[in-house]
């Protein structure tokens, strides 16, 4: 019975460690987040790109890999599908565009969110770097002994705040 309550104590330390509850949270946002950007995707972004292109539906764009018996009528993707095998190029590109229109929002939409945090991630760098070069005057880890922009040797009377 003991080592069932070490096993029960051992999952419970797992489980409320900070990154697995972290990896919880993120997961949940990017469910959630996906959602929106299907939804632009599919109920905005598209239905432009249709205008522009003049309605075309690649998803339906198929070639046959077989003949096709005399007499039948082939109108949609599945009624060739139904038949034979079929080479459907039009459902892959449509895959490709989708893709390629998702992966454009999401990093407008990264580019947005990182803008509204403002410069955190360059102040927290340049905390890093709180030394400056003598010869070039630019910021330096203070731990260097050369400067990573003119290559000049630094030592420690040679740096400055």
């Amino acid at each position: 019975m003991s080592k069932k309550k070490g096993i029960v104590a051992e999952f419970k330390e797992f489980v409320l460690r900070g990154n697995v509850v972290d990896l919880a949270v993120g997961v949940i946002i990017g469910a959630a987040f996906q959602g929106i950007v299907s939804s632009l995707v599919k109920d905005v972004i598209s239905p432009l790109i249709g205008v522009i292109t003049g309605g075309v539906d690649f998803s339906s764009q198929f070639l046959l890999l077989y003949k096709a018996p005399e007499g039948t009528a082939i109108q949609t993707l599945a009624d060739a599908q139904a038949l034979g095998p079929v080479f459907a190029y039009g459902a892959f590109i449509t895959s490709v565009i989708n893709f390629l229109i998702m992966a454009v929002v999401i990093f407008i939409i990264i580019k947005a969110i990182n803008a509204l945090k403002g410069n955190k991630q360059t102040e927290s760098n340049s905390a890093a770097k709180d030394k400056t070069c003598p010869f070039c005057y630019q910021p330096v880890n203070p731990k260097a002994t050369r400067c990573p922009h003119c290559t000049s040797q630094l030592d420690s009377k040679n740096q400055t705040s």
